[in-house]
C-alpha cells in the first residue's frame, strides 16, 4: 500500500482495519489539524520509539489545560543516537519529560551500556526520563483513543506523524480471511508506537483522562 502524500489525502481514504479512524473523523470535523504554535513558557514532552535497524520516531507535545498540543514530529533512520539529541537541541524547546519504551534499558553487547545510559551521557537529563509502562498493546491503543479526543495537531510539522496514526492498522490474515488482533508492522508503526508511549507514559496524568482504564490496566505493567 502506498503512503499518502498529505494529511488531507489520508483523511479522504477509507483505511480498512485502522485503529484510530473514528477519532480522526472527529478530529477532521472539529478542525483540530491546524497551525499549533509552540507556546513559550510551557514545557515540551517527548515520546520516542527507538528502532534498532529501522526508523526512530519522536513526538513533541505540550499539555495545555485539558488539551494536548502536538507541535512537532521527527522521524529518521540509519543514524546514531547523537543525531536525535542534536535534533532536540536545535529545535530550541524547553523539555520537561523524555518518555521511552521499556526496552531502552537493555544493554548492548558491544558497549555494555543501555541506550538510556548512552542518551543520558549525551545530555538527556536522567531526572526527566520516564519509562513507559509495559502494557498490553490493546490497552495502550485504548489510551491513545482516549487521548486523541483532546489532541490538536500542527498540520505542517506533524504531517508525517499524522499519516502514521491514520494508517496504523490491524494485519489482514489472507488464510483466515479476517483481521488479526495484532497491529501490522509497517512504515506507520514507529510513529504510532511513539504516540502510544506518550499516552501511556505521560506523568502526571491529566485529571480528565479516563481514570477507570488507567486503574484497570495498571496491574498489567
Amino acid at each position: 500500500k502506498e503512503q499518502p502524500s498529505t494529511p488531507e489525502e489520508s483523511f479522504l481514504q477509507s483505511i480498512e482495519g485502522a485503529y484510530y479512524s473514528k477519532q480522526f473523523e472527529a478530529i477532521d470535523k472539529s478542525g483540530r489539524v491546524m497551525d499549533v504554535p509552540f507556546m513559550k513558557g510551557v514545557p515540551v514532552h517527548t515520546a520516542w520509539d527507538l528502532g534498532y535497524t529501522d526508523s526512530t520516531a519522536i513526538w513533541f507535545a505540550q499539555f495545555i489545560g485539558t488539551e494536548v498540543h502536538l507541535i512537532d514530529y521527527y522521524e529518521a533512520s540509519g543514524v546514531g543516537l547523537d543525531h536525535y539529541v542534536k535534533v532536540l537541541q536545535d529545535k530550541g524547546y524547553i523539555y520537561d519529560q523524555y518518555i521511552f519504551p521499556h526496552d531502552i534499558r537493555v544493554r548492548e553487547l558491544g558497549s555494555g551500556k543501555s541506550r538510556l545510559e548512552i542518551l543520558e551521557g549525551m545530555g538527556i537529563h536522567s531526572d526527566k526520563t520516564e519509562i513507559a509502562p509495559q502494557l498490553l498493546i490493546e490497552d495502550g491503543i485504548q489510551l491513545v483513543r482516549t487521548m486523541l479526543d483532546k489532541c490538536y495537531f500542527d498540520e505542517e510539522k506533524c504531517e508525517k506523524g499524522i499519516d502514521c496514526l491514520l494508517n496504523y492498522s490491524k494485519k489482514w490474515d489472507d488464510s483466515g480471511g479476517t483481521w488479526r488482533m495484532r497491529p501490522d508492522h509497517n512504515w506507520a508503526s514507529h510513529g504510532a508506537d511513539a504516540f502510544r508511549y506518550l499516552a501511556v507514559g505521560y506523568q502526571p496524568y491529566n485529571e480528565s483522562w479516563d481514570k477507570p482504564i488507567r486503574r484497570n490496566i495498571k496491574g498489567v505493567v
